[in-house]
């Protein structure tokens, strides 16, 4: 890096501030990844970082002392492991090329200087290095994508003037450098400062906007969640460039803004931007998708929704999440559509989207909810085969349900389901098998009995005690009195 200062375009209100302001300002050290993250590191590259974090006074002598050799590849670990040490790291840079590279470093290695001086907020040094990769013609976009980004972190610094000063370094100022600056101010949630790069890019360099420019912008509504500004986007983006079906992205975040901005019309609103745009053959992609169908699920429109799927899913064939799939057997099955659920649950598997617990679980309770329990008794089969299992709400009602409806083997399947893989509530539900078994299947109520009180789940005295009752109609009090003894035992 040379010694040679040119006129920076930054503010002079960042270089000029006090020194105890700057600080402040400063990123933490512990916001930026180390060598310490990083267990299996080579050990000449953890030397190396340890001697950049060891804030020693002449950096490049503590690297003479370590007497290794650096590679293109040694000096490029280093300084990404390196950005809590901005100083030392450049300093390092300097070491590695003079003693060893030759002064040839790569691009790469060059851009990771000037982002890790940018993010610790550095310019002059930044600067500094932008002018030496110009000297050695390694200037790309990528280096000012690192610049715009570091600083549009910064509130005191403006990368729209660095943007401006672009053909200083030999830098076009084209849509692509545009679009650059534009990301870096939307992530940095400076919103007004993108829009208003817009206009003075197209009067200093001629520079006009295109389709990724405004699907930038609208992504940066959708992070704001600024439904207002979101239009007013679209429509300049309408009357500059018109429609084009190759901009899903932008369709994609308006209308998703629109549909999730809590306002009460914003999914008609959307709905009626999606009109508009079917009719010049646009469509947005499937965050839309996802973000309409759960807005659909809490206003529980189901035709919608089911209108959305046919045409996103069944004519355009966009394949659904497993959020998308969960939301659509939510919405069918809180409408009193417990047997389509089902389908959808094939649907996923055919799709390659595997149901994880959650979605097993939704699906279990809407059917048995909705009385469905031929099928409820198919899925806790299945979910019994992957290993996912039904959680205790669903345990509890699946188990009385299919004990009250006389279907004792799925019943008895699933208690011992639940033992086998201590699914709660155990006691409860254990006590509640033992006294529905006991009138129609008194030999298998006393062996689960039993078996309760083997494994140490507590066998409540009135089930005993209903237990006796169906024993003494039988003439086989002797069971009642051995697993009295046993039960005695196991209390005490």
């Amino acid at each position: 890096m040379s010694d040679r200062r040119e006129k920076r375009p930054s503010d002079a209100a960042g270089t000029a501030a006090a020194p105890a302001a700057k600080r402040a300002r400063e990123p933490a050290a512990s916001a930026f990844p180390t060598y310490k993250d990083a267990p299996d590191l080579a050990p000449k590259i953890r030397l190396l970082c340890e001697i950049l974090a060891s804030s020693a006074s002449d950096v490049e002598a503590a690297l003479d002392d370590a007497a290794v050799r650096v590679t293109t590849s040694d000096v490029e670990q280093v300084l990404r492991f390196s950005y809590a040490h901005p100083r030392g790291a450049a300093a390092f840079f300097r070491w590695a090329g003079h003693r060893h590279l030759r002064h040839q470093h790569s691009p790469y290695a060059w851009n990771l200087v000037i982002d890790l001086l940018g993010k610790n907020r550095l310019f002059d040094p930044m600067w500094d290095t932008v002018g030496s990769m110009r000297s050695q013609g390694l200037l790309s976009l990528a280096t000012f994508a690192s610049v715009f980004s570091s600083l549009a972190a910064n509130p005191a610094s403006s990368p729209l003037k660095a943007f401006v000063e672009m053909p200083r370094y030999g830098m076009d100022r084209d849509a692509p450098a545009l679009n650059s600056l534009l990301s870096a101010l939307c992530r940095a949630s400076r919103l007004d400062d993108a829009r208003a790069a817009i206009p003075v890019a197209r009067a200093e360099a001629g520079t006009r906007p295109d389709a990724d420019s405004y699907a930038i912008l609208l992504e940066g509504c959708e992070a704001a969640g600024d439904a207002a500004v979101a239009r007013e986007v679209f429509d300049e983006m309408v009357r500059a460039i018109g429609f084009d079906p190759a901009n899903v992205p932008a369709y994609d975040s308006f209308l998703t803004t629109l549909v999730s901005s809590g306002s009460s019309t914003g999914l008609s609103d959307a709905m009626e931007y999606l009109a508009v745009l079917r009719q010049y053959r646009c469509s947005p992609g499937e965050k839309f998708l996802r973000a309409a169908l759960a807005a659909h699920l809490k206003a529980r429109e189901l035709r919608n929704a089911e209108v959305l799927w046919e045409d996103f899913v069944n004519r355009r064939g966009i394949v659904p999440d497993q959020e998308m799939y969960s939301t659509m057997i939510v919405l069918q099955g809180t409408l009193g559509h417990a047997e389509v659920v089902v389908k959808y649950l094939d649907d996923m598997t055919f799709n390659g989207v595997f149901p994880d617990t959650d979605t097993y679980n939704v699906v279990l309770k809407l059917l048995l909810k909705g009385r469905k329990l031929r099928a409820a008794s198919a899925i806790l089969r299945e979910m019994v085969k992957n290993e996912c299992w039904p959680n205790e709400a669903n345990c509890s009602l699946a188990l009385r349900m299919f004990l009250d409806t006389g279907d004792w083997e799925t019943g008895m399947k699933l208690w011992n389901c639940m033992v086998a893989n201590s699914l709660p509530p155990l006691e409860e539900n254990g006590n509640m098998l033992v006294s529905k078994l006991k009138d129609e299947m008194l030999p298998e109520a006393c062996k689960y009995a039993e078996d309760m009180i083997d494994q140490g789940i507590k066998l409540s005295s009135s089930t005993l005690a209903k237990l006796k009752q169906s024993l003494v109609k039988v003439k086989k009090v002797p069971i009642h009195d051995r697993l009295v003894t046993k039960w005695k035992a196991k209390a005490h």
